[in-house]
């Protein structure tokens, strides 16, 4: 795999439109009247099932550009949409903050070859795509994940939610625990069944920042794990009064006599402001301390995944070992575990308290 290929290797979770001769014909400032290309309104609704999530990075009059989209009935789409007269690099980066995702897996369409380098040249990572080619787009292996999922389908749907939250939490004066309280969220953890590991599989591809060793793991080898009397596969959910954030969170234990050991640990990085990451970890503490075992952690550092190694630490684990290449396993004899927080309605639903 040469360089190029590296950089644009993971699947896209953003597709940034231009709109100007790329989303309709003509330009919008010369002819009011654009029309949709062909084919696009069947792009979109195929890109948006699949979990891709699309926004929009444009030269253009803010106003004039949404109210043509609200009469086109395909701006419910986009995203944090970027349209202005600013470079549309500073466009895709903002978007991708907003969208709290890494620029290597956002792609970039255009029809002008300058705005395509303008946007490549100072973002490598990022996928330029000629704008002709816009009905191959569903054929493009980078927007084609190995599976569909009920949360990948309404994933647009999620970002919309957390965009009225974060609406609210802006209007909110108080506390950040007070505002907490306000949503009324329910965290349950369960034990993987059939229907969740396509997306556990998911998780392991898509989850880069609060993802403890970056490993990635297939279908077939999760529901391994999940029939496993030697592992245990849990899964987390959350909800509060917006709606659900679908499965979040994800743990692979491995359990011995003297010791269970944490194989994998994530947590979508979409919950990371709503003070629930370390939940799953302290009941998985508390369930190892109830079974008379210390907890150990593999830990892979990353580029990306600092705050998992922070969490480790906060949470009282020391390293017992160190490879000097960034794998490093922990261990907690497990005396002090954080408490879970009072604005969390914190569910079991297991098939045992623990096999």
């Amino acid at each position: 795999m040469n360089e190029k290929e590296q950089r644009h290797s993971k699947d896209v979770k953003c597709l940034i439109w231009d709109l100007d001769d790329t989303l309709w014909h003509g330009t919008l400032s010369e002819n009011p009247q654009v029309i949709l290309k062909p084919g696009i309104t069947e792009v979109l609704e195929s890109l948006d099932h699949r979990g891709i999530l699309l926004s929009i990075a444009s030269k253009n009059n803010f106003d004039d550009c949404w109210r043509k989209l609200e009469e086109l009935r395909v701006a419910h789409y986009f995203l944090y949409p970027q349209i202005s007269w600013n470079a549309k690099s500073a466009a895709v980066d903002i978007i991708g903050k907003k969208m709290n995702i890494g620029l290597d897996t956002i792609a970039f369409i255009d029809d002008q070859p300058f705005e395509r380098e303008e946007v490549g040249s100072t973002h490598s990572e990022i996928q330029c795509i000629d704008a002709g080619d816009y009905l191959n787009l569903l054929n493009y292996p980078r927007f084609n994940p190995r599976f569909v999922t009920e949360d990948s389908a309404r994933r647009r749907e999620m970002y919309q939610q957390d965009i009225r939250r974060n609406e609210h939490e802006q209007q909110f004066s108080g506390p950040k625990e007070a505002f907490l309280a306000t949503l009324n969220m329910v965290f349950q953890i369960s034990d993987a069944g059939e229907f969740d590991l396509q997306r556990a599989e998911e998780l392991t591809v898509r989850t880069n920042q609060l993802n403890a060793t970056g490993v990635t793991y297939s279908f077939e080898e999760l529901h391994f794990f999940s029939n496993s009397d030697k592992h245990d596969l849990l899964v987390c959910e959350l909800t509060d009064k917006y709606g659900s954030y679908g499965k979040i969170g994800l743990a692979l234990v491995e359990k011995r006599v003297d010791a269970w050991q944490l194989r994998m640990m994530l947590m979508s990085c979409r919950v990371m402001s709503r003070g629930v990451g370390t939940v799953l970890l302290a009941y998985i503490m508390n369930e190892a301390r109830r079974n008379g075992v210390k907890l150990r952690a593999d830990f892979r550092m990353t580029d990306r995944n600092r705050m998992m190694y922070v969490t480790y630490k906060f949470c009282n684990f020391y390293e017992i070992s160190n490879d000097g290449t960034g794998n490093i396993v922990f261990e907690n004899e497990l005396l002090q575990i954080p408490e879970y927080p009072d604005y969390i309605d914190l569910r079991i639903n297991r098939n045992a308290i623990w096999k």
